[in-house]
């Protein structure tokens, strides 16, 4: 049985990944398939609540909070057969992002309030981090949060906030000190209601023609103090926490998994795989997502041992990038002259969108950090450089 993962399986993990294998071709709807952007939130609460009630929705959460806890190779088999099969990445937003922070920092009340409707997919979320002036060099937000009685008083704006449009809940980092000596000190992590007076959401269209992403503005927004996760200007070092968690979501193995089966599709069909140079540069980019699943399977390690991943998160972030990036350039390499075409490549394989995944990727290189930042990062924090 073919596999990227650099482990070879037991007996007992050979048999879970057939039984992936097998539960997705039953039940990974055709309308799921190959999506190089986010499927819209209608699509994906059916498939979310299919995978809730197979008990795989969070396989890195523990039991007690409603996850599968299940071992690193599971995750790695998870990530894998899902990839292969071309199933959607559920929102890391709740799952991958605020979920892991709220079991560590969160009060009992919001772990009792908000876990529970993050499993089922019955409440969005979406992270409120980027400002205008505020995106690689985060610690300059300016969107403030005023104590006023038992509420906090947010007013600012947050922009590029992942299906900040479909959201009902956003954790958002605000400055709760403007008098801070540093500027990292006055920040706090916050829980806000979207459906709160005084907010506005506007979607965003981007390159990849998508509005996968929106603004969000805040106008005398009243929260409950008990929304702040952790300490009041505490918010700082959880951002980071957080930040380690989506690094790793972003380069995950299953979506170059996924783009790596689109390539050769298209490459089949239009003969590209026929070229001798064409096919040594896939075999290298199939090296690369072999190495990825390889660092992301180590990060998971990390994490599940209670060891921080900190600065290494960047050459995560960094590896993913490049590699989804590379295949963004086969793609059109494999497409010839049609690769501009912006509608579908039709293949005896199924459709292939050449365009849409190229534009998607050139995108990585800026969210979650773009890859500028995460070099000064590894060079400064992990080479040691000046």
């Amino acid at each position: 049985m073919s596999t990227f993962s650099f482990m070879k399986d037991s007996k007992e993990d050979a048999d879970f990944r057939l039984a992936v294998r097998d539960w997705l071709e039953e039940n990974l709807p055709e309308e799921l398939l190959g999506w190089v952007t986010r499927p819209p939130p209608e699509l994906m609460r059916s498939w979310h609540k299919k995978l809730y009630e197979k008990g795989w929705i969070a396989p890195n959460w523990p039991r007690e909070f409603g996850g599968m806890e299940a071992t690193l190779s599971q995750q790695l088999i998870m990530l894998e057969e899902f990839g292969r099969a071309g199933a959607p990445i559920t929102s890391r937003q709740a799952l991958g992002h605020i979920g892991p922070i709220l079991m560590q920092y969160g009060t009992a009340e919001q772990k009792a309030q908000h876990l529970p409707k993050m499993l089922t997919g019955e409440i969005f979320w979406c992270q409120g981090y980027s400002e205008p002036n505020a995106g690689s060099d985060l610690a300059s937000l300016r969107t403030r949060a005023d104590l006023d009685g038992d509420h906090f008083v947010v007013n600012g704006q947050k922009i590029w906030t992942t299906w900040g449009h479909h959201a009902q809940w956003m954790f958002a980092l605000v400055r709760t000190d403007q008098d801070a000596p540093r500027k990292q000190a006055g920040i706090s992590m916050i829980l806000i209601d979207l459906a709160t007076e005084g907010i506005t959401i506007r979607p965003i269209r981007t390159i990849a023609d998508d509005d996968e992403f929106a603004e969000v503005f805040f106008d005398n927004v009243r929260v409950p103090e008990k929304n702040i996760v952790g300490n009041v200007n505490d918010g700082w070092r959880l951002a980071k926490a957080l930040l380690d968690h989506e690094r790793i979501g972003n380069a995950s193995p299953q979506f170059a998994i996924d783009s790596l089966e689109m390539l050769k599709k298209l490459a089949r069909a239009t003969g590209a795989m026929d070229d001798p140079v064409f096919k040594e540069k896939l075999i290298r980019v199939e090296l690369d997502v072999l190495a990825q699943s390889a660092v992301v399977a180590h990060s998971v390690a990390l994490v599940k041992a209670d060891q921080k991943i900190g600065s290494g998160s960047s050459f995560i972030k960094l590896l993913g990038t490049n590699t989804a990036q590379t295949i963004g350039d086969l793609m059109l390499d494999a497409a010839g002259p049609n690769g501009a075409e912006l509608d579908a490549f039709e293949t005896p394989e199924g459709p292939v969108e050449a365009s849409a995944y190229f534009r998607e990727s050139r995108r990585n290189s800026i969210y979650g950090g773009s890859s500028e930042i995460q070099r000064s990062v590894i060079a400064k924090n992990v080479l040691g450089l000046p």
